[in-house]
């Protein structure tokens, strides 16, 4: 834990994705807030459909919307420390590249896992 889910419309350029998932996780983990770098999940999900707006036929607009999920216990600032850190470090490693495609949105929602949550490690 955390898991951090991407979701990308198609009018918005990311050249690497990859290189945006490590400094995604990088950032988090230099939040100092989790125990292992390995505890840190991501993955880009693209859009296929969306539309913003009612009337964005053009498709002039587009959005990243970034979803933290984490266990429980850590304060609304905390939180919203974490949600300004994804901002920042999304803005950082895309706003050039998307420069002139489309209006772009950068929204994150950083939100607490239910207490009922199972994993087990696999071949360690």
């Amino acid at each position: 834990m955390p898991h951090l889910t991407i979701q990308v419309t198609p009018n918005v350029s990311i050249a690497h994705e990859e290189s945006l998932l490590k400094s995604l996780n990088k950032a988090l983990w230099d939040s100092g807030q989790f125990k292992q770098p390995a505890d840190i999940k991501a993955r880009i999900v693209p859009i296929k459909s969306f539309l913003v707006g009612v009337e964005d036929d053009e498709q002039a607009n587009g959005f990243i919307y970034a979803h933290l999920k984490l266990m429980s216990g850590r304060d609304m600032a905390t939180r919203d420390q974490l949600a300004e850190l994804l901002v920042a470090t999304i803005e950082a490693k895309i706003g050039a590249e998307q420069s002139g495609r489309a209006a772009l949105q950068i929204c994150v929602e950083v939100e607490e896992i239910s207490e009922v949550y199972h994993k087990k490690m696999l071949g360690s």
